[in-house]
């Protein structure tokens, strides 16, 4: 049994792991940060740590969801970086039972590695997205990574 954090992007649910999902927030104080990635809105401070946003209905969808409503901020960490994914309606922590996540068929897509598979349940299907594979595919990723560091670095 396996558990997840479900939200919507698009008209599609999504799932990510657990451990991974450091806190729900609300989405608000976005600081906008000129000539980054399309789908990066910017930088914002939760609980004194400074983590980039990134739009995940641009990433999947290329459709921005600035002017969305009932957007939340997923606060999720990777090996690397801590980040914020602004999906919609993120509230189900779901337990998944062994069996129901099957291989999606997509994962050789290049551009969607990040698709983990496809929890299978009775009257739903979800995508499960792998965070780490996720950051590591977007492109522009290192340079966000090192400005957030560099940021850190000189509030110290």
């Amino acid at each position: 049994m396996t558990k997840v954090v479900v939200f919507h992007s698009g008209r599609e649910e999504y799932a990510l792991p657990i451990e991974q999902v450091v806190s729900i927030e609300k989405l608000e104080g976005i600081n906008p940060i000129p000539h980054l990635p399309s789908y990066v809105l910017g930088l914002v401070k939760v609980r004194n740590e400074l983590i980039p946003v990134l739009d995940l209905s641009s990433i999947l969808y290329d459709q921005r969801s600035d002017n969305e409503e009932g957007l939340f901020l997923l606060v999720i960490h990777t090996e690397t970086l801590q980040a914020g994914l602004v999906v919609k309606e993120a509230k189900e922590i779901l337990e998944v039972p062994e069996g129901a996540v099957t291989d999606a068929g997509l994962l050789a897509y290049s551009r969607t590695r990040y698709f983990d598979g496809v929890i299978n349940l009775e009257d739903r299907m979800i995508t499960k997205i792998d965070p780490e594979v996720l950051i590591e595919s977007l492109e522009g990723m290192k340079e966000i990574r090192d400005y957030v560091y560099e940021q850190k670095i000189s509030q110290n």
